[in-house]
């Protein structure tokens, strides 16, 4: 059992909670300092309860907790303000962001970096600017920040620098090779959309739909086949 610690004023973001006895909830926290964790807020359900109303995913707090087990427990929450509430599409693509967190995030992990690009994600999503762009942004900083190690610059069979007037394949957990020697065989990038991506640059409506096919291709292998909820909901919106 880990040593009983107590942490106070760690700035977090709600990413999932459920009932938990009568009148509690567990609540998945991504914190900036000690990654996602389990904490069990007792009595938040309770009408007069400190805690309730201030536990809303996408807004920022800080959260005070105690505890050494897989669950700690949680003492104060306090919301610090100045981020609108997600409405419509932008509040589908934050359950999405959440998802991604909880299902290839390990508890008790610091990632500072990711925890900065998941706070710029939501507020991008807040004042409304364009979603795709920022979901790239955010699908590619998670993938690298949690091990994954997504090469974009450098041809992984030749060791030569991508070239931007290329075609290439992204073979998973190798990197881009180049695509004549796959011919038919895989969905091909161009040279100009992994350097776009490796350089955080998502203008191009090339790179927008090279960036999305090969994040989705990347982040399905890691999920292991587990299907998400949000992109099934985002998906029959789309068809509708």
């Amino acid at each position: 059992m880990s040593p009983k610690q107590r942490i106070d004023q760690q700035p977090a973001f709600i990413l999932h909670s459920y009932p938990w006895r009568e009148t509690s909830l567990i609540v998945e926290a991504f914190s900036r300092d000690h990654g996602r964790v389990a904490l069990v807020a007792k009595g938040a359900r309770r009408p007069l309860s400190a805690l309730r109303g201030v536990l809303m995913a996408f807004q920022p707090l800080q959260l005070d907790w105690s505890g050494g087990g897989e669950v700690k427990t949680l003492i104060r929450a306090e919301w610090q303000g100045g981020q609108p509430l997600l409405t419509g599409r932008a509040l589908l693509c934050g359950y999405y962001l959440n998802e991604l967190l909880v299902r290839l995030s390990a508890r008790e992990d610091a990632h500072p970096a990711l925890y900065r690009a998941y706070a710029t994600a939501l507020a991008a999503l807040a004042r409304g600017l364009p979603i795709a762009p920022l979901l790239r942004r955010f699908e590619l900083a998670m993938l690298r920040e949690l091990g994954y190690g997504v090469g974009l610059e450098v041809d992984a069979e030749s060791g030569e620098a991508v070239d931007p007037a290329g075609r290439y394949v992204y073979i998973i957990e190798k990197g881009p090779v180049s695509a004549p020697d796959y011919a038919g065989e895989l969905p091909t990038l161009t040279g100009r959309s992994l350097l776009d991506m490796a350089a955080d640059t998502f203008e191009r409506p090339e790179t927008l739909t090279q960036s999305r096919n090969l994040l989705r291709a990347l982040i399905n292998h890691y999920l292991h086949g587990h299907e998400l909820q949000s992109r099934r909901v985002l998906k029959e919106l789309q068809e509708l």
